[in-house]
């Protein structure tokens, strides 16, 4: 559905309104992997850079309702793998971020479950469409950029092919990479690890200087700018706490209780990624008072805005770490600001 103000953040239409591409009205629902280079890339493949795009909150606006959504149900996955409330599933989720980076990698290694089946049940949205959220002319800017472009997702491949095809982007990209391509030597090794990053850029024929990782997460551009890859910081979409970072779930108290508790998780978890606390923490003491932990809802919806430029729940950057080559807002920021990178 479209809003009346011609600004911006567009829910992406298949080719008759209503009507969804059928990839992407289940994820879940047996997509064939796509393992191969696509040929008819659309857009400006020309010189030597080639471009590492994440999906969420860089490519679209995953803070709006789809990392709410995920972080339910994660929650209520590892409520039924442990048969315990959702408080105490939260607990977990946050003890296993804390020790081991993401939820998954601690249901793996602690209770057996098949990581597949983990990504499909946290990934399982009837309502896509509704949700995605895309800036007005990404793709047009994605086929203006010069050089080759890879996807390269922590999501599971059928959920990222989804919501390329909703943002009309998927003729974009070269190749997709999804959490699913990221076993390495019978280990699932998801950004930010090195060995998975170093297999891509070896497969792709791309030596680490000539990359370009373009992304949110920040402790993924400091490992791999360790590696000499190039790092553009997308800051556009940063507003809540990203699915990676649970929220806890507590019995129902006042809103000062509960944001309190949040602070509480948020500045742990900061000390466990002592080099970049103090950006983070930016974000996530914003997101600690937008989001109700108890129930996964944003307070509000965020605002239209126009055409490349932020939105206004978002958070505005003043600095970017010395790992950062170039900091933008949006893909249209990008665009004009490739010769900073060298590209």
């Amino acid at each position: 559905m479209h809003s009346r103000n011609p600004g911006v953040f567009i829910h992406q239409p298949s080719r008759h309104r209503g009507e969804v591409p059928a990839r992407a009205r289940t994820p879940g629902a047996g997509h064939r992997a796509r393992r191969h280079l696509r040929r008819d890339v659309a857009g400006d493949t020309s010189g030597g850079t080639v471009w590492l795009f994440d999906l969420d909150n860089t490519l679209h606006d995953a803070s709006h309702a789809i990392f709410p959504a995920i972080n339910a149900l994660m929650t209520a996955y590892v409520a039924r793998v442990l048969g315990c409330d959702a408080a105490e599933a939260s607990r977990v989720r946050v003890d296993y971020w804390r020790r081991y980076g993401a939820t998954l990698l601690g249901m793996v290694r602690h209770h057996g479950v098949d990581a597949g089946d983990f990504l499909r049940a946290a990934h399982e949205f009837p309502e896509l469409a509704r949700m995605v959220r895309v800036r007005r002319g990404l793709a047009a800017a994605l086929r203006r950029l010069p050089g080759r472009k890879i996807l390269v997702t922590n999501a599971p491949r059928d959920y990222a092919h989804a919501v390329m095809a909703l943002a009309g982007i998927e003729h974009c990209f070269e190749r997709v990479v999804a959490i699913d391509d990221m076993w390495v030597h019978g280990h699932l090794r998801p950004k930010p690890d090195r060995r998975m990053l170093q297999r891509l850029l070896t497969q792709a024929g791309v030596a680490a200087h000539r990359a370009v990782l373009v992304e949110d997460t920040l402790s993924h551009l400091k490992h791999y700018r360790g590696m000499g890859v190039r790092t553009a910081w997308v800051t556009g979409f940063l507003r809540t706490v990203a699915p990676s970072r649970p929220h806890p779930v507590a019995p129902a108290v006042d809103g000062a209780t509960r944001d309190a508790a949040t602070r509480q998780t948020l500045a742990a978890e900061d000390r466990q990624h002592a080099g970049h606390a103090a950006q983070e923490r930016s974000v996530t003491l914003v997101a600690a008072e937008s989001q109700d932990p108890a129930t996964g809802r944003t307070a509000a919806t965020a605002p239209q805005t126009e055409a490349g430029v932020a939105p206004a729940g978002g958070v505005r950057w003043v600095n970017r770490p010395r790992y950062v080559d170039i900091k933008v807002q949006s893909m249209h920021q990008l665009l004009k600001q490739k010769r900073r990178i060298g590209s």
